[in-house]
């Protein structure tokens, strides 16, 4: 699923700034916001509600704070950590901290349904949360797979306790994962979580929800509530709890200590079984990391000059007041437009480099086939030790092992630079997104990006700027050498349009010397080939 930019004129409760949408569900929206008051990163979920659900704004707020604490109190580091909860223009508002990981149903329209032994981690995660909180006469009533967040390492992370019965809707969000009992209106209690920790597990073994969402939350309840399940057919060893716990009648469905026996066993028998559990369901490095995400001001809130300029041409922040860097819009889906993509051309040099430069020859290009790249988030198109990083600000790439976020800053206009390394590797790659950049990719290199890099110490060009295409788009690759510290770094810079003045910047810069490495040269190709834009709206 692909993040869009989102912004918003008034801040919520006049102290979290919306920037960027990262997860949508029926009735369900979650920003990536900033706290005016902290200079924090958080994640700022709004629950449409009924028209006429004015008490449950007023109530909702305190109900979710202390439903939050309560069951955070039973079970540690289970929970997202809810800093505040408002009612807004008619909207239910919850505020936690930002959350590392990447929500379940995004991990699964990603890379496709589980098997069972994945699957079987991933719902005992949630049933120890639902052992602590059950005891305790606490039912969650909204879970569903967007209330999941699974991370790279360590338990799921549940979001939404609290929302339930805040008005007298049978069910706020994800309807398609409400219990009959829900659907027909009726007491909700502990039985209602083990249906949908039931349609969860169902979800993620056959890759679609046991009742679809009709579009209309009462046409999907009563879907629920009166149609047949649909008979699995990929669940396998858990195929007799998924259909117990999805019994229509709450008292026939089986018990938590039943679930987690079988759920246990299944885990144990797979090949593998006794792996860490973050190996057996960590989305292939598709959390949401915001390590030294921005600085000073809560967005650092920079001049497009300085952002974007420092982006394209690898200077300190500052220059003239130019956008730096052909880019891609951020609008572009996720997956790339048009089709599949033939893997990226990393050109060759058209010409040698200037007589005092000893820069080598850049790599032979990948022989393009013509065949479909594999996606960024099937892992096993991957090199070995590579990982997909999920950017906030809506893109996300395929780097080694231990790379991370480095700097990241933000300008108006939806701009940002965002640079990648490691702390133990000298290459970074820098992302620029820009809003103002012009039509001709390789005039922008040539007339906005290049008079800046002259003014670097030792620069010089490598060969011509060359127009080409990437993922379907006008895009022009540009190489050069920097010198920095008194050592030569080499940097390969792509950009590609998409109109509209908007686009992305890619900028692999590593130290000359190790330019023709076969480590160094799969690095990029595997850059290009992953790199991925969000959505804009």
């Amino acid at each position: 699923m692909g993040w869009a930019h989102a912004s918003t004129d008034r801040p919520v409760a006049g102290r979290y700034r919306l920037v960027e949408i990262t997860h949508r569900e029926t009735n369900r929206v979650s920003w990536y916001a900033d706290d005016l008051r902290t200079g924090r990163p958080c994640l700022a979920t709004r629950v449409e509600l009924p028209a006429d659900a004015v008490e449950g704004v007023r109530r909702a707020p305190s109900r979710i704070l202390r439903a939050t604490e309560n069951v955070a109190r039973l079970c540690p580091d289970r929970i997202a950590d809810v800093v505040d909860a408002v009612g807004e223009g008619g909207c239910l508002w919850t505020v936690t901290a930002w959350i590392d990981g990447t929500p379940l149903d995004e991990v699964l329209l990603q890379h496709g349904t589980f098997a069972p032994a994945r699957a079987a981690r991933v719902a005992l995660d949630l049933l120890d949360v639902l052992d602590a909180a059950h005891p305790e006469a606490v039912t969650h009533g909204e879970l569903s797979p967007g209330q999941l967040y699974l991370r790279e390492t360590g338990p799921v992370i549940v979001t939404g306790y609290g929302v339930a019965g805040t008005t007298s809707a049978p069910r706020l969000t994800a309807p398609s994962y409400a219990a009959p009992e829900q659907a027909r209106n009726e007491q909700v209690g502990p039985a209602a979580d083990l249906w949908a920790l039931g349609a969860i597990l169902y979800t993620m073994l056959e890759g679609r929800p046991p009742f679809r969402d009709r579009g209309r939350v009462a046409a999907t309840l009563r879907g629920v509530d009166r149609l047949p399940l649909r008979p699995p057919v990929r669940c396998g060893p858990l195929t007799g709890v998924v259909t117990g716990l999805l019994r229509k009648e709450p008292r026939e469905r089986p018990g938590r200590p039943v679930v987690r026996d079988v759920l246990t066993r299944v885990l144990r028998e797979a090949p593998g079984g006794d792996a860490e559990p973050g190996e057996a369901y960590a989305p292939a490095g598709r959390g949401r990391k915001r390590k030294g995400v921005l600085v000073g001001t809560p967005l650092a809130v920079l001049t497009v000059t300085a952002a974007v300029v420092a982006a394209a041409t690898g200077l300190p922040d500052g220059g003239d007041d130019r956008a730096g860097g052909p880019a891609a819009s951020a609008s572009s889906p996720a997956g790339g437009a048009g089709g599949p993509d033939t893997a990226p051309r990393v050109p060759p040099s058209a010409g040698a480099a200037p007589p005092s430069s000893t820069a080598p020859s850049s790599p032979p290009s990948p022989s393009p086939s013509g065949s479909a790249s594999p996606s960024p988030s099937d892992p096993g198109a991957l090199p070995a030790g590579f990982r997909v990083h999920r950017a906030p600000e809506g893109f996300s790439v395929a780097l080694p092992a231990g790379w991370e976020r480095q700097r990241a800053s933000r300008a108006a206009q939806q701009s940002y630079r965002v640079t990648f390394g490691a702390d133990d590797d000298p290459r970074t790659l820098a992302v620029t997104y820009s809003e103002r950049v012009g039509p001709d990719p390789v005039a922008v290199w040539r007339d906005t990006v290049e008079p800046g890099l002259a003014r670097a110490d030792a620069y010089q060009r490598i060969g011509a700027i060359e127009a080409t295409t990437y993922q379907g788009r006008e895009a022009a690759d540009m190489q050069w050498i920097t010198t920095d510290d008194g050592a030569r770094v080499r940097t390969f810079g792509r950009g590609f349009l998409l109109g509209d003045g908007r686009g992305f910047s890619l900028r692999w810069s590593t130290p000359a010397a190790e330019w023709t490495n076969a480590d160094n040269q799969e690095t990029l190709r595997t850059v290009l080939r992953t790199f991925r834009p969000g959505t804009a709206a």
